[in-house]
């Protein structure tokens, strides 16, 4: 099939599922009543609401996000230890290492008398909503919400109960702080908070009716939000009114084929592992939901989901969360990078400020781009120092890497050599001037902190080392051929240490790590772990137990960076020291246990790291979800059992499955193109909608038009 027809086809069906999906009613939708979902387990996550302290993990799963704002699932009516929360991405409130995100008007609140006692909810992935039904009542009370993705702000409710039980109560309740205004505007209620100059405004209408003995509501509210001004009501009543012309059941309709076109183009099939099917397609849900309304996204390390890490935006975004989300949706990972650069004269500021040249990002970052890192805090009931703030610098290397990675990834190299050329060159002079050359040429970086983050002011930290060549170079690769700077880039990158042994192919974390007392987590506990707690920060720092490995982190993001060869010995030596004690850790094992050609322990990580928020593995859900892990986990598939990578403009492959899946489906972006692989032992069939050069393994590329199937030699 020639590439025009190809694009026919693929519009055509898009044409249709969405005109199909629009035009049909949900079953029991017509007459005002709750309509059922479809409760297919391959796309559905349940919950009984019968144990207490689990409610608030389940109102950060069940967050529901679009356009830039996003609702935690907290049950309508008030009940003990509940945190209703709306936010918006962006908005901020407070100074310094107080800033965090503003929490908005709430919308989901109703008076249920008496509230139910048990409850099913169900998440339903494949179409967005949220839906919850009384259990053990002859007319239950039922709820289903959502948040509009193809109406940015527009969120809907609708509710039913028996006669007596269900009042509206206002459509728009005030939440814990902010400066709040509200009022009436066009026959709608609207309620406003602001803080500084930021602030989010929201405008709502609901209507109550009856059927024989059921009483109905229908709420349908709009929001908008702004970082340096105070919103303005009246910009989301054009919003409001055409969501209530439409009508709750056309809005539901719309929100199915947006859905539904979203996962056309992005999913993931394992037919012989339909758990993890599910919890990827969970990770896949949140990372959709994140993205944002306008030309810049920051993605705080938990979304929208809840009040954990204040909002901040930490190196999470950057390595995990983007990487991510530029096979997803390339544009909220482009404008990411667009957050970072929209800081640069921050960062500037702050290298400055060190007496350093270049610019310097933040380990925290909010509204403008200046540090927010807490000085404090406490491990358990122990005040420490937090040093992160000031020694924890490759998050400089890891956001010009993010910029270079979009543009590989995406193929929009111009924005490379653009709009990002000053956050790539500004980083590496930072790093040349961060430098330390000794008699002998060598170039050293101390006093810093890298991932592992349980032994700090190092010197020569590995990663940290290897960012800042990577860096480097690649700066020196925007400049002009001949450029004076370039040179020193180029011979300075030459001369950093980097710990590497050719001997037992294996680089030591940082300088004086191989003298540490060579513990391992075999004896202690079983990870993940938090060893810190565990063991106590002193004795913690005199071993060679590790948080997460820095060294595998390199192997990760620059593979082109790390000796041939290294990546094996590598991870024999520090997985068994690894204690997995953060969130980032165990996805990306996973992706780089693949790689080395280890699909069965791969899984077993993998694993560990589908359930971290499902199951609450950390103890931290509560506060958010951990986006940094769904990010690794849609990493791990596509990068590390798929073998998806992207070198020169061409799509490399080198899929590795473990022995109890059958087979591997992945649906993806690359490149500008869709993308659909299906791999077996056996073959990778490709399909695409227009020209993508694929390579195979170590065979040389081909062009591939529509589709190719792509055996497998081994």
């Amino acid at each position: 099939m020639n590439d025009p027809d190809r694009r026919r086809r693929d519009r055509t069906f898009e044409a249709v599922v969405f005109d199909r999906c629009a035009t049909e009613v949900p079953h029991g939708a017509r007459d005002g009543r709750v309509p059922r979902v479809d409760d297919d387990p391959a796309w559905t996550i349940r919950e009984t609401g019968t144990d207490p302290s689990r409610h608030r993990v389940t109102e950060t799963l069940f967050t529901l996000g679009a356009g830039g704002f996003a609702t935690r699932g907290s049950v309508e009516e008030s009940a003990p230890g509940s945190v209703p929360l709306v936010l918006a991405e962006g908005i901020y409130t407070g100074t310094g290492s107080g800033q965090h995100l503003l929490p908005g008007p709430q919308w989901t609140g109703l008076v249920l008398r008496p509230p139910p006692e048990e409850d099913l909810r169900v998440l339903d992935l494949r179409a967005g909503v949220l839906v919850r039904e009384e259990i053990g009542h002859t007319c239950p009370v039922r709820t289903l919400r959502f948040a509009c993705v193809s109406r940015p702000g527009v969120v809907a409710m609708r509710a039913e109960a028996g006669a007596g039980r269900l009042r509206a109560g206002p459509a728009l309740r005030s939440p814990s702080e902010g400066q709040v205004t509200e009022g009436r505007l066009d026959g709608h209620t609207w309620s406003r908070v602001t803080a500084d100059h930021a602030g989010m405004a929201a405008v709502a209408t609901q209507r109550t009716g009856r059927d024989g003995e059921v009483r109905t509501l229908e709420r349908i509210v709009a929001y908008t939000a702004d970082p340096a001004r105070r919103p303005v009501p009246r910009d989301a009543v054009a919003a409001l009114e055409a969501a209530r012309e439409l009508g709750f059941d056309r809005l539901l309709a719309e929100q199915r084929a947006a859905w539904a076109a979203r996962w056309e183009a992005v999913d993931v099939r394992i037919p012989d592992d339909p758990q993890a099917q599910l919890a990827v397609r969970f990770a896949l849900f949140h990372l959709w939901s994140v993205a944002g309304r306008g030309e810049e996204l920051a993605v705080g390390a938990r979304g929208l989901s809840g009040g954990g890490y204040a909002g901040h935006v930490f190196w999470d975004a950057d390595v995990f969360v983007l990487p991510a989300l530029v096979s997803i949706h390339p544009a909220a990972a482009r404008a990411m990078v667009v957050y970072r650069i929209r800081r640069l004269a921050a960062a500037r500021a702050r290298a400055a400020a060190l007496g350093l040249s270049g610019a310097r990002f933040p380990w925290e970052s909010a509204a403008t781009g200046e540090e927010v890192t807490p000085a404090r805090g406490c491990l358990g009931c122990e005040p420490l120092a937090i040093l992160t703030g000031r020694m924890e610098e490759h998050i400089t290397a890891d956001v010009a890497w993010a910029a270079a990675h979009y543009a590989r990834w995406s193929g929009d190299g111009a924005f490379l050599t653009g709009p990002a050329r000053p956050l790539v060159i500004e980083t590496a002079r930072y790093w040349a001037s961060r430098c330390r050359v000794d008699e002998e040429g060598r170039a050293h970086i101390g006093e810093v902190i890298g991932p592992d983050e349980y032994h700090e002011a190092v010197t020569d930290n590995a990663f940290t080392n290897v960012m800042a060549r990577w860096n480097l170079r690649q700066a020196a690769d925007l400049v002009a051929p001949g450029c004076e700077e370039g040179r020193r880039w180029r011979a300075l990158a030459d001369r950093l240490v980097d710990g590497y042994d050719p001997t037992s192919g294996r680089y030591e974390q940082f300088a004086g790590y191989f003298r540490l007392e060579p513990l391992t987590m075999e004896g202690i506990a079983v990870p993940p772990v938090a060893a810190d707690l565990l063991l106590g920060h002193e004795r913690l720092a005199a071993t060679q137990i590790i948080k997460q490995p820095d060294v595998l982190m390199l192997h990760h993001l620059v593979p082109e960076e790390a000796e041939a060869g290294s990546l094996e010995a590598n991870l024999d030596f520090y997985g068994p020291r690894t204690a997995h004690g953060s969130s980032l850790s165990p996805a990306i094992t996973a992706c780089l246990l693949a790689r080395a050609g280890r699909p069965e322990e791969a899984l077993g990580l993998l694993r560990t790291a589908l359930v971290l928020d499902l199951d609450d593995l950390t103890g931290t859900t509560a506060t958010g979800l951990h986006m940094a892990t769904f990010g690794g986990v849609w990493q791990a598939l596509l990068t590390g059992f798929a073998g998806a990578s992207v070198s020169g403009g061409i799509l490399c492959l080198d899929p590795r499955l473990p022995a109890s899946w059958g087979s591997l489906g992945v649906r993806f972006r690359c490149l500008g193109r869709r993308v659909r692989l299906d791999i077996t032992p056996e073959a990778v069939d490709v399909r695409t909608d227009g020209a993508l050069r694929v390579r195979l393994g170590a065979d040389d590329p081909r062009e591939v038009i529509g589709s190719a199937r792509l055996p497998l030699g081994r």
